[in-house]
């Protein structure tokens, strides 16, 4: 049986419902919070599109309840097939028109233990801007008084409490006691991201997908947790190239007259997953030492052939191809032997 396609345009309070009948006729619907889960609960098991943003991970778990395919997309991918001005009626054509496409592009839906992870790294991510955001305007506002701090915070914390003390008297009166406060934030605030931390590697020893992620050289438990909760145990990416591709750790093409040219990393996608496997792959490259497996003397090799940057690149995109096929196949990771 053929199923019926809606094309869905969420918000916070009012829902736009573009759809098109066997007969041809087109159907659009403005419905309220509060009748949207009632009208798709008398609807027969349709296909349901909606964009990816803010709830719709939600509202995809409510209509699979009732019975319903739901294909969430990306709005940049939907956005081709706005037709006239934009309103909330045309998005939902625009939807509609998306999701009926043979070749459209799905993003996961995300269980609500994903999310959890997904939470978790993102406060932390949260308070580590705001640290080093407070800890550059306090450097600022020091050098503007002829005290300067090395950056890093390692630094940052090592020569403050000296300089509070004011010994040289550099520091107003009133300064000071401002200063002292501020310094007392960015403590609190650094010791919040240290139970962060915790939490996130006693998420990593209690998820079983987590626990093999991290067993892969290069991904740490920060690693292992966020991409498990990016891929999970949804089926999005055809094969490893494209996770890889869809984390922005392929090059960008620019092909004419079956003329390929590549260039650097294309950096779509999920910058965060990125950073993390970027940052383990420099920390592998970094030990390498004389390790005689195939691994190592592959990178060795190929950090003499391309330079370092590129080498973690490259190590980078063989680890997310891995941790798809773990995911995907519920396979542990296989080191490279001698």
């Amino acid at each position: 049986m053929k199923l019926s396609t809606y094309g869905l345009d969420i918000a916070k309070n009012v829902f736009h419902i573009f759809t098109i009948t066997e007969e041809g006729e087109i159907i659009k619907k403005k419905l309220t919070r509060a009748k949207l889960l009632t009208f798709f609960a008398q609807q027969q098991p349709g296909l349901i599109g909606i964009e990816a943003c803010g709830s719709s991970h939600h509202w995809a778990r409510e209509f699979m309840k009732l019975g319903h395919e739901v294909v969430l997309m990306n709005p940049k991918h939907v956005k081709a097939y706005l037709k006239g001005n934009k309103n909330d009626f045309n998005d939902a054509e625009a939807i509609f028109e998306a999701v009926s496409s043979p070749n459209v592009r799905k993003v996961g839906i995300k269980t609500i233990e994903q999310q959890d992870i997904q939470l978790i790294h993102s406060l932390k991510e949260e308070l580590t801007k705001r640290r080093t955001a407070m800890v550059n305007q306090t450097r600022g506002h020091l050098r503007e008084r002829g005290i300067v701090i090395p950056v890093g915070i390692n630094n940052f914390f090592k020569q403050m409490p000296d300089i509070l003390d004011n010994e040289d008297e550099k520091l107003s009166q009133f300064s000071l006691p401002l200063l002292r406060q501020h310094y007392e934030t960015i403590k609190q605030i650094g010791e919040d991201i240290k139970q962060h931390d915790k939490l996130i590697i006693q998420l990593c020893k209690t998820d079983e997908l987590s626990q093999r992620f991290s067993q892969v050289r290069g991904v740490g438990p920060m690693g292992a947790t966020i991409a498990a909760a990016d891929l999970g145990k949804s089926r999005v990416y055809d094969n490893g190239r494209q996770y890889a591709a869809s984390l922005g750790l392929v090059p960008r093409q620019h092909t004419t007259g079956d003329k390929p040219h590549l260039m650097g990393i294309s950096k779509r996608g999920n910058k965060y997953i990125r950073t993390l496997l970027i940052h383990g792959a420099r920390a592998v490259l970094s030990k390498l030492d004389d390790k005689k497996d195939k691994l190592s003397c592959w990178l060795r090799e190929l950090i003499q052939r391309r330079g370092f940057n590129k080498a973690a690149v490259a190590l980078a995109n063989k680890n997310a191809r891995i941790l798809w096929a773990m995911a995907t196949y519920g396979t542990a990771y296989e080191r490279a032997s001698v």
